[in-house]
């Protein structure tokens, strides 16, 4: 299949999966096209048992692309800016630093703790997985692929909540910063391992960690500021050039970022940051006018949808190789690394709220509400299938792990955030 092929293929499955999820199954979005996702991979599974050539021909459609480089460099600046512009800005920035001690403390713990724990059930002779040859260097790999939350599935989880602003704005705010300090701690460690750990120093993993964060930050900034004043100079007037304008901003942030290595995650947040920001910087005032106008917020909205809903299809398509490879062996390997996600994921949340709860005011059971929101996605997904071939057998099963993992945070913990809320 050619390109215009498979772009129409997948924009109608998302066509018909969003309208029978709105009408049969009328479940969150989120969860509902994975839910799709899954039905389609069981599908094209017994459709390949009956004619195998079908399963040929809905494997190679995977293989004419590379889903981590689609996701990471073009699909996930466009859904993380979006998500961005949707966040009220004013309320993060009262809040900015518990955002960022919970999103950095958050990844970084859980990192080690599951990293950890994978090693210690590899390691162990009792589930006979040493042959696999994973490295405890791999295991933190793993471990910082599955700690970042997925912005996208929170955001839409989270905007139909019952809850008080504040705590809309740390949980999207977390979820937004965590996915870029992830990004970075993933891409720290996969450059340990090409380059070999014995021949990286702590300071060259400073370096990289500080020029991947301050340059995506400071990027992010930088073309933030100048998209500010290219779209108040136009004043709302020509709301077809906005959207010409934040598009090729979007666009262009991550090509910068890989000439300086640059987190291109971070910059587009905080870009889309910069962007949501009202003119006269007065949010009580009345009349209050945004930089964007609405023609723009709408149009990444639908963007937001499309790619999200493209974003699960291409998820389910990916999955039906593991599930091919599937050892039932590996299934108490899953559920055991469920809970230690989930309990590496409350502790990483509640510690710095705790803390925070000294000097700050937290609703009640905040941190259960974060813990139990912290749904995986695509990104992790994504991560895991950018693992490099040299971890060998093993990255078949961090490949399970992490579809493990996302299947239940997204089908257990979203259908179960809401009652929990209430």
């Amino acid at each position: 299949m050619n390109f215009l092929e498979l772009a129409t293929l997948l924009l109608s499955l998302a066509s018909i999966f969003s309208i029978i999820n709105l009408r049969l199954l009328k479940l969150p979005q989120t969860i509902g096209l994975m839910v799709l996702a899954i039905i389609l991979s069981a599908v094209v599974l017994v459709m390949g048992l009956i004619n195998p050539d079908f399963l040929t021909f809905a494997t190679s459609l995977t293989q004419q692309f590379d889903f981590s480089v689609l996701l990471i460099d073009v699909m996930l600046p466009f859904l993380l800016f979006a998500g961005a512009i949707s966040v009220d800005v004013h309320e993060l920035l009262k809040d900015k630093w518990t955002i960022i001690l919970l999103a950095s403390f958050g990844v970084i713990f859980s990192t080690f703790v599951v990293g950890t724990a994978l090693f210690w059930l590899v390691d162990n002779p009792v589930f006979g997985l040493s042959g696999l040859g994973l490295s405890y260097l791999d295991c933190l790999l793993f471990g910082a692929l599955i700690a970042p939350t997925d912005p996208i599935a929170v955001l839409a989880m989270v905007q139909k909540m019952n809850l008080s602003s504040i705590t809309k704005t740390r949980i999207a705010g977390e979820s937004l910063f965590n996915d870029g300090i992830g990004v970075v701690v993933f891409l720290t460690l996969l450059n340990m391992k090409a380059e070999g750990v014995e021949n990286v120093t702590l300071q060259d993993v400073g370096s990289l960690f500080a020029t991947e964060v301050v340059g995506g930050i400071a990027l992010g900034a930088l073309m933030g500021f100048l998209g500010f004043k290219l779209v108040k100079y136009i004043e709302n007037k020509y709301v077809e050039l906005e959207v010409l304008i934040t598009l090729s901003l979007v666009l262009l942030v991550p090509v910068i970022s890989h000439i300086f290595h640059f987190s291109a995650v971070l910059a587009v947040v905080v870009m889309g940051l910069f962007l949501n920001q009202n003119i006269d910087g007065d949010k009580k005032e009345e009349g209050l006018q945004k930089v964007m106008g609405d023609y723009v917020y709408k149009f990444w909205h639908l963007l937001d949808e499309t790619l999200n809903a493209i974003l699960f299809i291409l998820i389910g398509l990916e999955i039906i190789p593991v599930l091919q490879n599937f050892d039932f062996s590996y299934l108490i390997i899953v559920l055991i690394m469920i809970v230690v996600v989930v309990l590496s994921r409350a502790v990483g949340v509640f510690v710095p709220i705790k803390i925070l709860s000294i000097k700050k005011t937290f609703e009640k059971n905040t941190a259960l509400i974060i813990t139990w929101g912290g749904l995986r996605g695509g990104l992790s997904i994504a991560l895991a299938l950018n693992l490099p071939e040299s971890i060998g057998t093993g990255k078949d099963l961090i490949l399970i792990l992490s579809y493990g993992v996302v299947l239940f945070t997204i089908l257990v913990q979203g259908l179960t955030l809401k009652k929990i809320i209430k």
